[in-house]
């Protein structure tokens, strides 16, 4: 291979990357940015699915908490209450936070604007990167772009906290190589304040890039010219990031183990993570985008984990097998990378190295390397789904296009041989011809027609840009830039533009809007507020009335028994069958303690309000005639009324002992009565004989977040109980003195009170809990392996 004199070289062209040229680029990328994300940051569609579902509602109680003066640590609106600092998804720990602090009802736009501000940042990282290298802007705007609204980034990115640990990946690749480059304290510092960003709610995402950036520095100091020196010279920095890394993160990581260690996940099974595996031929999306219809109303999935494809084999949403990060850096990728050796150039081998390790990563069950990853690298059991590691193929590729197109635009190459030439055409004929042969054996040639011809389109206009750019456009790179930004935009709004996956009508939404006037909804809460016992504070469960209900009452402020989050209490699932959502009426799930909405358990919990998109008999098979009223029915649901259901707080004389695994496993209650005795695990402290010699008034003075207050004033001795799930990170006390929390009724709390009018306080104090916790399990109690996982 002959080529002249590098353009990139400093001493050619000293003002390749010069600070003004800096700012134009910095403009073209900016515009690219809005232009791309035009769709979204109009309002004309909204990130659906979980980004509204569950994150929207995260936000949401959050900025409600922070405006209403209350703590976020807890939530009482789903799952009979959460630990929200320990929820690795509840954003609290994350940039949203700011979103939440300043604006006290963050619209869907909004959100959607933030959202697309952390890619844009993590796009502009990489374009960074590039500029330290001094490699071509056109190279680096690729690069940044495709990193941006590439792959994953695109398709999945209604999957916020998988998004913004992507984002943040970018950001802490640059800020660590300029550490590593420059031995600097200071980026030293930042790049351990973004990696912990990247940590601090842990994804597999952000797994994949501690494993990805740890590999950087160990080839930082294998690849150095002096490797002894390289290595002494990065100790400073290295040390300064993994000091304010720990920092920053240890608290919250620490809580989120502790949490995961309770919930149902305490471990995934190799057999259900494989079933999240990326199938192979889901790599022919690189090339083709939308192969397999994922993205277009008119046609049926006909994918990899679809009907039409052995189907239940994988658990995969139809969008989770797209990789697509533009047609410019997978054709340089699979033509000019692959035919002259540039993958392996030194500069750029680390990336396709990583590449590849996440590709036989995301791959999972269709190679032999993932079940060894699952037996040995640390952290892999405790995640889902391998393929997403797509995230990280998307994030990698766009690197290595990008260098490629740098090396492009640079070099003089020989013009190639017959044999180069046909070994280039047959790669990319035979990708074409594979797609139309998996598309007519399913049946589906006619649908794939389209985005054949889409690809072959784009791939042939991408080839004659970056040509016309190596012939006309070798000595002004911010045209050179300009050109291929402007081809990007169009490129990656065709193929990874809104879709149904990606972006929907915000009135599909509105339920998710604190302002809505939807009439099941406006039922519910007039309802809730009519209340007329003082010790009330009614909760609701919304029965399939759709995706985006669950986590309603985190943006409406009422209690839903159950919720939306692959992360639940292990104790409430159990008794409570409790799933990742119930967005459709089959997804109800009844236990041996709660066999029906006029269950005991259902009267203890509070349940009174039930919205069901279906009549309620055709899913509770239990209900005797008289346990529901229907009361109302609209438009999404009827809803039905438990007269039964007891008050929030309560106060009882008498007690029993009581088996509560057994209790949960089995169904059977003790012949008890539950305003009058409570169930205990163990004796409490002063086990007097009842007494009635008058009438008990229980009243809640204040209910927030994380501290209930309640009054009671009784003639005899008794116990106190709150209906509220039971966890050891709160405490009580009886007029400013502390008091034992007893586990009530399976899963409530209960203090002793004695005679007299007393003030009962219970405080979520999560810090102190864990600390407590975690003292408890260095002294000799087991534990277990913690899930980070998301929707």
């Amino acid at each position: 291979m002959s080529h002249r004199p590098s353009l990139f070289d400093a001493e050619a062209t000293p003002d390749l990357w010069s600070r003004r040229r800096l700012v134009l680029i910095a403009l073209v990328f900016a515009a690219a940015w809005a232009s791309f994300g035009l769709p979204w940051l109009s309002g004309r569609v909204t990130i659906p699915y979980d980004a509204k579902a569950h994150f929207q509602a995260q936000i949401q109680f959050l900025a409600n908490a922070l405006h209403t003066g209350q703590s976020p640590f807890w939530t009482p609106n789903v799952f009979g209450g959460s630990p929200q600092i320990a929820d690795p998804q509840s954003l609290i720990f994350s940039p949203a936070f700011l979103l939440a602090w300043f604006d006290a009802v963050p619209s869907f736009q909004r959100v959607d604007a933030f959202v697309l501000t952390l890619l844009g940042l993590g796009g502009f990282a990489i374009l960074m990167f590039f500029k330290d290298r001094n490699w071509h802007p056109a190279g680096a705007m690729v690069a940044g772009l495709a990193f941006a609204f590439g792959g994953a980034a695109a398709w999945r990115i209604q999957h916020v906290g998988q998004v913004m640990s992507f984002a943040q990946f970018g950001i802490t690749l640059w800020l660590l190589a300029r550490a590593l480059d420059r031995s600097s304290i200071r980026y030293g510092l930042l790049s351990g304040l973004s990696a912990a960003l990247m940590v601090v709610k842990p994804d597999q995402v952000g797994l994949l890039g501690v494993y990805v950036l740890a590999a950087y520095v160990l080839n930082h100091w294998l690849t150095a010219e002096h490797r002894k020196a390289a290595l002494v010279a990065s100790l400073r920095p290295l040390t300064a990031g993994a000091v304010a890394a720990a920092v920053l993160a240890a608290g919250p990581l620490l809580l989120t183990l502790l949490f995961a260690e309770a919930s149902q996940r305490a471990e995934i099974s190799y057999t259900e993570a494989i079933r999240g595996s990326l199938h192979p031929a889901s790599m022919l999306t690189a090339m083709i985008a939308d192969l397999f219809g994922a993205g277009d109303l008119k046609v049926d999935y006909w994918g990899p984990s679809s009907a039409a494809w052995d189907p239940g084999e994988l658990s995969l949403s139809q969008n989770m097998g797209e990789i697509y990060f533009g047609a410019i850096p997978v054709l340089a990728i699979l033509t000019v990378g692959a035919t002259r050796g540039l993958l392996w150039n030194k500069d750029v081998r680390f990336f396709t190295l990583a590449a590849l390790a996440c590709i036989f990563y995301a791959l999972g069950k269709y190679t032999p390397v993932f079940h060894l990853l699952y037996e040995y690298m640390p952290g892999v059991k405790g995640f889902r789904r391998p393929a997403d590691a797509t995230f990280m193929i998307g994030g990698l590729g766009a690197i290595i296009g990008g260098y490629v197109i740098h090396r492009w635009l640079t070099e003089d190459f020989r013009r190639p041989g017959l044999a180069r030439t046909a070994f280039k055409g047959l790669v990319l004929i035979g990708l074409f011809a594979l797609a139309a042969f998996l598309a007519y054996r399913h049946g589906h040639l006619a649908d794939a027609v389209k985005p054949i011809m889409v690809s072959a389109a784009i791939l042939c206009a991408g080839l004659l840009l970056v040509k016309s750019s190596q012939v006309y456009l070798r000595q002004a790179p911010v045209l050179s830039a300009a050109a291929l930004a402007a081809f990007m935009v169009y490129d990656l709004g065709v193929n990874n533009g809104p879709n149904e996956s990606t972006g929907l009508p915000p009135a599909s939404y509105d339920v998710l809007d604190p302002a809505t006037r939807n009439p099941t909804i406006a039922i519910l809460k007039q309802k809730l507020r009519q209340a007329n016992n003082a010790g009330q504070r009614d909760r609701v469960e919304l029965l399939g009335v759709g995706f985006a209900w669950p986590n309603l009452g985190m943006v409406h402020s009422f209690d839903h028994v159950l919720g939306y989050n692959p992360l639940r209490l292990r104790e409430f699932v159990e008794v409570a069958g409790a799933g990742d959502t119930i967005a459709g009426p089959d997804q109800r799930v009844f236990t041996p303690l709660m066999t029906s909405y006029g269950s005991l358990f259902a009267d203890l919990i509070g349940l009174r309000w039930i919205a069901s998109s279906v009549p309620i008999e055709t899913v509770d098979k239990n209900l005797r005639p008289g346990d529901l009223r229907l009361i109302a029915r609209t438009q999404d649901a009827f809803i039905y009324e438990n007269p039964n259901a007891l008050p929030r707080a309560m106060f009882v004389r008498g007690w029993k002992l009581a088996d509560f695994e057994r209790l949960t496993e089995t169904g059977r209650w003790p012949d008890f009565n539950p305003q009058r005795e409570v169930l205990l695990e163990s004796l409490p402290e002063e086990a007097a004989p009842v007494q009635v010699t008058g009438l008990a008034e229980v009243r809640i003075r204040s209910y927030e977040n994380t501290r209930v207050e309640i009054e009671v004033e009784t003639p005899d001795p008794g116990f106190v109980l709150l209906n509220d799930v039971w966890h050891r990170w709160w405490t009580a006390n009886i007029d400013g003195e502390e008091a034992d929390i007893l586990k009530a009724n399976v899963l409530f709390r209960a203090v002793q009170v004695p005679a007299g009018k007393h003030k009962i306080v219970f405080e979520f104090k999560p810090i102190e809990g864990a600390f407590a916790e975690l003292r408890e399990r260095l002294t000799g109690e087991a534990t277990g392996e913690g899930e980070f996982d998301t929707p």
